[in-house]
């Protein structure tokens, strides 16, 4: 059920090494105990798609929040940091698991929290979903959107700043995921996908996934040309009913608030 009434800011938090971090963060009017969800943003940065996917959540009844993680490079406007990031090749593994459990204690530090948290990443953050899903403890659910590199297909995709195979971590995978692919996509392919699956299954994994046909990379955004708006709608029915579900006992606790 939407709430019609919202609220979104900037804030800070400390995240990794204690740097001191923005992050956009919105929750609902209304009084109540909402789940919480942090949003990891995609390789184009701390944009406004991001920004709009927090106020969809807020909407839905959940506390959201994204941190910047580009913001070590230095101050601009979101577009230019991202400029900057991108050929760097954007945040850390390291420094990303440390935001995001900023991200997650500044949500449960507030006191409109539940306590139940889930994570959302897009791309780059679909791979950080599912990184943070198997090193961090404290995520009810993790939602891996087309997140490349989880399946390495290349000695180049080893990089100091990203120095694992994801898909190796995930006999730590601690809480349900959700997956959402295109079969048009080319990173992750269809192939890293089955792989994916394949080891999620031999590990007998809590996981979802769905695949779209007719539908490549980023077929959520509605400002590219890759936008799917069938497979769009359908995806996003998969990502409230799942975190509805894996994060509904702290929705039962709402209502009775």
């Amino acid at each position: 059920m939407g709430h019609a009434g919202l609220q979104a800011e900037t804030v800070t938090f400390r995240g990794h090494n204690g740097d001191e971090d923005e992050a956009y963060y919105a929750r609902p009017l209304h009084p109540g105990k909402f789940p919480g969800v942090v949003v990891i943003h995609h390789m184009p940065g701390w944009d406004e798609r991001t920004t709009e996917v927090v106020r969809k959540f807020a909407y839905r009844g959940y506390v959201a929040i994204a941190p910047h993680l580009f913001f070590r490079f230095g101050p601009g406007s979101p577009d230019d940091v991202a400029a900057r990031a991108r050929p760097a090749g954007g945040a850390s593994d390291e420094e990303v698991k440390g935001d995001v459990a900023g991200a997650m204690a500044y949500l449960r530090s507030q006191p409109n929290a539940s306590g139940k948290i889930g994570v959302i990443g897009f791309c780059s953050g679909g791979r950080h979903a599912y990184l943070v899903a198997c090193t961090l403890p404290g995520i009810d659910a993790a939602v891996d959107c087309w997140g490349g590199r989880v399946i390495v297909n290349s000695p180049a995709d080893i990089t100091p700043k990203r120095p694992i195979e994801v898909i190796t971590l995930s006999k730590s995978l601690s809480c349900p995921l959700l997956g959402i692919f295109g079969n048009e996509d080319k990173n992750p392919s269809p192939a890293d996908v089955d792989r994916t699956e394949e080891v999620l299954k031999r590990l007998g994994k809590n996981y979802e996934f769905h695949r779209y046909d007719g539908a490549g990379h980023g077929f959520f955004s509605s400002d590219r040309p890759a936008y799917r708006p069938e497979q769009a709608v359908d995806g996003w029915q998969k990502v409230f009913g799942f975190f509805e579900k894996h994060l509904a006992a702290s929705r039962a606790e709402a209502a009775a608030g």
